[in-house]
């Protein structure tokens, strides 16, 4: 839901690494035929890493002019079934880096919050038009976090086949609904994604061993959505023998009461509930089969993850700021550079523990507590850790249990956790997340900085208890 948050954010963000240089247009117009050889890194597990710098250095001192010719880029293509469309009817589509060694395939799928209503997807057509609208999508895109193809990068998945499915339906990819004479918009994102499931067939991924549904915001929900339907759909079309999962980042919200009511306007101020249960009318939006037995007649329940996530039978990898800017927005909290109030304050740590509580049962996720949204495809998403472990680890070890389990129902690897989890009771309150900045003046802040700004006085109430702040902070982190 990043689209509509640039206005209000808080946080920077880290500064960012330094990028290799991406060949030149003068190696990636050129099209020349060359041998390729079929490898398949799937099963090679331990010291990957270690192995894959091996095999780079070997092909580039073999062929020290071919290094220059790696092409990083995600290319456009249109959906062959043009009567799936984006909101305003032109085509759908996605962005592909194919990877022809790999039989891992990883699709993401964008966010960029909803509308609901004919005056609200108006306003959105004129203001963010590229969330409804093919026209101007650009012919190649780089990706970056999980999208990344560079090893620093990205660990583990860096070698996978990576689809990039911009967000054009405006519907938490869950609508169904053509464009008429009636219907002023199309609302089609789970058709979009079949469709471009089934082009991938016909490009490799008929011989994939695993596809990783993947999306940040709302496309987080969308996977959530749609992980059991695009699981069933390859296995009517008889590829049975594809493993499908899940990794849904920043969409799983909760349908809490509103720090402060507003009536349903727009998309910013609308509680949680009622924007959903609007779009779900507006949009004709489609939820799984086990959901939609489970909530009959009230299928917007199927939007908030702690309730589809039961009726889920793939594995799916929950990432979840425990302090979720998105959440805190459509709540009411909105952190625009005045120090909050004690009432708010209060109510943005009840949210980390309600939010705490609908993930103590997910075997498998990644919860720091920052003030924060969406995770994968950032650059710094190798930087954060939860009890000394990062994403890109806990999602290896989750691939790992993965198999494992296929193979002996034994418990995860040892060492290798899954369920991670921050304890502590404030925002920022792990030393790891991501840098915050000022507002108003854009400077980096530390935590004290931060929590002061916040209305929370450090250093009175370490003065209060006859300590040092940093003393105080430190107990605090640790929920002591």
């Amino acid at each position: 839901m990043s689209g509509a948050l640039g206005a209000r954010k808080l946080r920077g963000g880290r500064n960012p690494q330094p990028r290799r240089a991406l060949p030149s247009a003068h190696y990636r117009d050129r099209t020349e035929t060359t041998e390729s050889f079929s490898l398949d890194f799937t099963a090679v597990e331990e010291n990957m890493d270690n192995f894959m710098t091996q095999v780079k250095n070997l092909a580039q001192s073999l062929y020290p002019c071919s290094a220059q010719k790696l092409d990083y880029e995600m290319k456009l293509h249109f959906l062959e079934n043009t009567s799936v469309t984006c909101n305003d009817g032109t085509p759908a589509g996605y962005y592909l880096k194919e990877s022809k060694g790999s039989r891992r395939w990883l699709i993401f799928l964008e966010g960029g919050w909803y509308c609901f209503n004919k005056e609200n997807c108006d306003s959105r057509y004129e203001t963010m038009r590229r969330l409804m609208s093919s026209s101007k999508w650009p012919q190649t895109k780089t990706g970056t976090g999980i999208l990344s193809s560079l090893p620093e990068e990205n660990p583990h998945w860096w070698n996978a086949n990576m689809v990039f499915i911009p967000y054009c339906s405006s519907d938490v990819w869950s609508g169904a609904t053509p464009k008429t004479d009636q219907n002023d918009y199309a609302f089609m994102g789970s058709l979009i994604i079949k469709e471009v499931v089934k082009d991938l067939l016909t490009k490799g991924l008929d011989n994939a061993k695993i596809l990783l549904l993947s999306g940040s915001s709302a496309g987080g929900t969308g996977v959530l959505l749609n992980v059991d339907p695009v699981s069933e759909l390859l296995e009517e079309l008889g590829h049975t023998n594809i493993q499908v999962r899940g990794l849904s980042d920043s969409g799983w919200f909760l349908d809490n009461k509103q720090y402060r009511c507003t009536d349903c306007v727009d998309t910013i101020n609308c509680a949680p509930t009622e924007v959903i249960k609007r779009g779900i009318k507006y949009w004709g939006g489609v939820v799984p089969e086990r959901c939609r037995q489970a909530y009959e007649g009230k299928e917007w329940n199927c939007f908030f993850g702690y309730k589809v996530y039961p009726t889920i039978k793939r594995p799916v990898f929950i990432v979840q700021w425990l302090f979720d800017e998105a959440q805190l927005t459509v709540d009411n909290i909105h952190l625009t550079g005045q120090p909050v109030q004690e009432g708010q304050w209060r109510y943005i740590q009840n949210l980390g523990t309600e939010l705490r509580n609908t993930l103590k049962d997910v075997p498998a996720m990644f919860a720091p507590a920052c003030l924060s949204h969406e995770f994968i495809t950032r650059n710094y998403w190798t930087d954060v850790h939860v009890k000394g472990t990062s994403l890109p680890r806990a999602l290896h070890c989750w691939d790992r249990s993965l198999q494992e389990n296929s193979r002996n129902n034994k418990s995860p690897p040892k060492g290798c956790p899954v369920h991670l989890i921050d304890s502590c009771p404030w925002p920022h309150c792990n030393p790891t997340c991501p840098t915050i900045r000022d507002q108003s003046t854009g400077q980096e802040m530390n935590v004290i900085q931060f929590l002061m700004h916040m209305g929370f006085d450090v250093q009175k109430m370490a003065h209060q208890q006859g300590m040092d702040p940093s003393k105080l902070l430190g107990m605090l982190s640790s929920g002591s």
